[in-house]
């Protein structure tokens, strides 16, 4: 499926050709303690079939539980996250779901680092819910 996406600023954008089967919902304390959810919704998207159309601003490594070390790019002036790769000679990149256009036609199918998940998180659909935010957001 051909897809595209954007930072929350609109200065990253990028396109990939990917498989929407392949969303998974990851519960890794690092990718907790980097943007601050439970859980990160990502897709994986061969080197070949992603195109930055912009220049990235900022990136970090980090190095996993696995002590494999990932690159971390994001967007500095809104701080978004665009996506994770190896450090030397990606040949996969792990996106960002939130950032794709198309996200709504994804679902996840899998979920990893289970045992990091948050215990309320299974508690969330029987939550009382709204449409929309209140005050402020």
């Amino acid at each position: 499926m051909k897809t595209n996406g954007v930072c929350h600023c609109g200065q990253i954008m990028f396109e990939a050709e990917i498989d929407p089967s392949a969303m998974l919902v990851c519960h890794c304390t690092g990718r907790q303690a980097l943007t601050g959810p439970a859980y990160r919704a990502v897709i994986s998207a061969s080197a070949a079939n992603f195109v930055l159309r912009t220049a990235l601003s900022e990136s970090c490594v980090k190095t996993a539980e696995s002590g494999n070390k990932r690159r971390h790019a994001f967007r500095a002036n809104c701080g978004t996250p665009i996506y994770a790769c190896a450090v030397d000679n990606p040949q996969r990149y792990t996106l960002r779901v939130v950032t794709i256009t198309q996200r709504s036609a994804f679902s996840p199918q899998r979920q990893i680092w289970r045992r990091s998940a948050q215990i309320w998180v299974d508690t969330l659909a029987a939550l009382p819910a709204t449409e929309e935010g209140f005050g402020g957001h």
